[in-house]
């Protein structure tokens, strides 16, 4: 696995992550958009988290780095869930 190619993806995927909340928020003004910014508050954390991660190995490289990226896939489904949850929790308010 190469190390660029790692970092390339948590960049994508988390920032795909948040053009989807930018994006509810964008069109929803109306709507209190303070739970889905402590959604992307966490999706900041979480790359910033890895990154770090990403930067400081220990054992296998491999193993490694295949742990973050298995990582990066859950966290973010659980993220992905939390934020259909919450636009359908706002959007049900009409």
């Amino acid at each position: 696995m190469n190390l660029r190619v790692i970092k390339k993806d948590i960049e994508y995927f988390i920032e795909e992550f948040l053009d989807d909340c930018a994006l509810f928020i964008a069109l929803n003004p109306d709507k209190n958009g303070a739970d889905i910014n402590e959604i992307i508050d966490e999706a900041v954390d979480l790359y910033n988290e890895l990154k770090d991660k990403v930067n400081h190995p220990t054992g296998s490289k491999r193993a490694y780095y295949n742990g973050i990226r298995k990582e990066l896939f859950d966290r973010l489904d659980k993220l992905s869930e939390k934020l259909s949850e919450t636009v359908t929790k706002l959007t049900s308010k009409e």
